[in-house]
């Protein structure tokens, strides 16, 4: 499984988020990670379509981008605009009546589509869609804000996950990601890792992505070993 890192811009500095950008692209990050909250489905609020159409043209790596919002069918098209095929759309499962239907409007615009599941959700409620989507997001913390603490609990979750899915499907953590809790969610399985104070949070990006790289490699081998 290829390891990939994905750099949460919501702990960003806002007011340089151009150069925060730049500077993780430079340093060999895999994806931006946006995080897009309503404040309905989540108690917060933060960027839109126009700041992801910003995003486009400041950065060539894929966009990994996470609808944390209610009905999520409706802004499928406002937030595909300028995407392309190698960028991500998730939507929540929590959040939607008919996710296959989400699904296919989001292939239907050329691009990957993803399914996230919250952290007391049952994996049996997206069991039936993993043959139908490109990456699977496990919240390893309730969805809404930053620098919450790893459910360490969830990684049991992620084990029977990785256990049905199709073997090339990406599952990615977000939550609390930093140097030993990435470990935890890779023996469990996972491959991509949303991370955001693990990185902006330090002085050399490059420094923080790499240490992350290798530890999730590190772990990755012990599961697949298993």
């Amino acid at each position: 499984m290829q390891i990939k890192i994905s750099a949460s811009i919501l702990s960003a500095d806002s007011t340089q988020l151009g150069n925060e950008i730049k500077k993780v692209e430079q340093a060999g990050v895999d994806l931006i990670h946006v995080d897009v909250m309503d404040g309905h489905f989540v108690p917060n609020i933060t960027m839109g379509p126009f700041i992801v159409e910003g995003l486009k043209r400041i950065t060539k790596v894929p966009l990994d981008i996470h609808l944390m919002i209610e009905n999520p069918d409706k802004y499928v098209e406002s937030f595909t605009q300028k995407t392309e095929k190698d960028d991500i759309l998730t939507f929540h499962i929590e959040a939607t009546d008919d996710p296959l239907g989400v699904i296919n409007l989001i292939k239907g615009r050329g691009l990957k589509a993803g399914v996230a599941i919250n952290p007391d959700t049952h994996e049996r409620t997206v069991e039936k869609l993993l043959e139908s989507i490109d990456m699977l997001l496990v919240m390893t913390v309730y969805p809404g804000f930053s620098g919450q603490a790893f459910k360490k609990y969830v990684c049991e979750k992620i084990k029977k996950l990785r256990e049905i899915a199709p073997e090339n499907l990406d599952i990615e953590v977000d939550g609390g990601i930093k140097p030993g809790t990435i470990s935890d969610a890779a023996s469990a399985g996972a491959n991509v890792f949303a991370a955001a104070t693990a990185i902006f949070a330090k002085d050399d990006y490059k420094e923080a992505i790499e240490a992350l790289r290798k530890e999730a490699q590190e772990n990755s081998f012990l599961f697949m070993k298993n």
